[in-house]
């Protein structure tokens, strides 16, 4: 699973532009004001072929015990305890503070990895300028740019250091053994360690009516009809104990890793309670991950007609790029549709896997062209030449040709649904990339 790094210090230091540096974004917002992030804000980052996930996190007061503030102190010690190394963001201009003081005292007694950061440390002799912050007893100081991207690398190579990381084997990473990881995720309390209970049979793991039972994500071999499967229960709760008190709802680190980690998503949705916010993300993050995803609404027994109508509404408004995925109704507990949502998990997977040859993706192209062509840009209309098959799970289309920057979303969603038929890709995201030829006679003079 991929390591977490959670960038903690007090306010205006520079974690939130660290943290667009890191992820090469610009999704946690920046300005020269104190206070601006309040919540924690995640991020996917990559350094060679290493990949991790970030945590940008607010002002920290350690100490702090009412209003605004007792809530962001809650949202970093929530970062700290999900992260692997903790990356402690000092001010090189602005000196020490006692803040900071309180801060490392903090982490010094939660014994997890730190690493000392001095942010806009640009234009500064490496030297007496940091020698105050050696006292925060953390160890070795390290000047970084976060604006000016200075020193980036270094902090990454020294923050992932203490987790000796094993080189990743690409070969052995995508060997196909034939297991279909298949995780299950969703809202605290929607039943997912009751549905894989339910599938195993048994009391595998603790299910109990309170959100954020399960606290960790759990990893169980399972087979069916000759198919083996690897069931991956994700996490409603980190644990409590020394790093904070507060139940947090819902562990998104741990949910994210468990989507990444797995070929096919099950997305359960609570029929009692509809489609919330929290579900729409979790939704939009298995699709940017490019996962096969299958959609069921649990409890399904506990609503009456018209909550099911209403049900299915939101789904079709809160939910509508997920029209490619199947949709099923189901009682975890009751054991009721269990049966079709196999199926349904299959086929996800199998069209994730799909191999497109490429004289049927360029047939299946010219037909579409022949049946509409794509818009005129002025003095060019695109004109697609053949296509390719470029990746699997998601399955890309790789379509060369000329002009085609002008090719339209409207049109690129046509070609999708027609490839999406032919080849009966039901439960997985497809991704279209346009790339046109080079002109060779572009740095030419007539």
């Amino acid at each position: 699973m991929k390591p977490v790094l959670a960038l903690v210090g007090r306010p205006n230091v520079g974690k939130s532009t660290l943290f667009n540096r890191l992820t090469k974004s610009r999704d946690a917002i920046v300005a020269d004001y104190a206070g601006l992030t309040r919540d924690r804000h995640y991020g996917n980052a990559k350094f060679g072929k290493l990949e991790f996930i970030v945590i940008d996190t607010g002002g920290f007061e350690p100490d702090a015990t009412d209003g605004i503030y007792k809530e962001m102190a809650r949202q970093t010690q929530q970062a700290v305890a999900e992260a692997d190394v903790v990356v402690f963001v000092v001010d090189a201009r602005g000196g020490i503070s006692a803040q900071d003081h309180d801060i490392a005292n903090y982490l010094r007694r939660l014994g997890k990895p730190c690493l000392l950061v001095a942010n806009k440390a640009e234009g500064m002799q490496e030297g007496m300028q940091l020698v105050e912050f050696y006292e925060l007893g953390l160890g070795e100081v390290l000047p970084v740019s976060a604006a000016h991207g200075q020193g980036i690398r270094s902090m990454i190579e020294m923050a992932l250091a203490p987790l000796n990381l094993p080189e990743v084997d690409e070969d052995a990473e995508h060997a196909d053994d034939g297991t279909i990881k298949l995780a299950v995720a969703g809202r605290p309390n929607v039943g997912k360690s009751t549905l894989i209970n339910t599938w195993l049979g048994e009391e595998r793991l603790v299910a109990f009516d309170m959100p954020g039972t399960t606290r960790d994500a759990i990893s169980v071999p399972f087979e069916r009809e000759g198919q083996k499967f690897e069931l991956i229960d994700t996490a409603g709760l980190r644990r409590k104990g020394k790093v904070f008190e507060a139940i947090e709802k819902f562990s998104v680190v741990k949910t994210l890793q468990a989507i990444e980690s797995a070929n096919v998503v099950l997305l359960l949705l609570d029929a009692t309670q509809g489609v919330t916010d929290q579900d729409a993300h979790i939704a939009g993050y298995i699709l940017e991950s490019g996962r096969a995803v299958v959609l069921a609404v649990n409890k399904w027994d506990a609503v009456d007609a018209y909550q099911r109508e209403m049900l299915q509404r939101s789904i079709e408004t809160r939910l509508p790029f997920l029209k490619f995925a199947a949709l099923h109704f189901i009682s975890a507990k009751k054991r009721q549709g269990l049966g079709p949502l196999w199926g349904a998990i299959a086929q996800a997977h199998r069209a994730a896997m799909c191999k497109m040859s490429t004289p049927v993706l360029t047939r299946l192209l010219l037909e579409a062209i022949q049946f509409q062509s794509p818009q005129r840009a002025g003095m060019f209309r695109p004109k697609m030449r053949y296509a390719h098959q470029g990746g699997m799970n998601p399955p890309v289309i790789v379509i060369h040709g000329n002009s085609l920057e002008h090719v339209t979303e409207t049109y690129k969603r046509f070609l999708e649904g027609r490839f999406r038929k032919a080849f009966s890709l039901e439960g997985t995201p497809l991704r279209i990339q346009m790339r046109t030829s080079a002109n060779p006679y572009k740095d030419k003079d007539n």
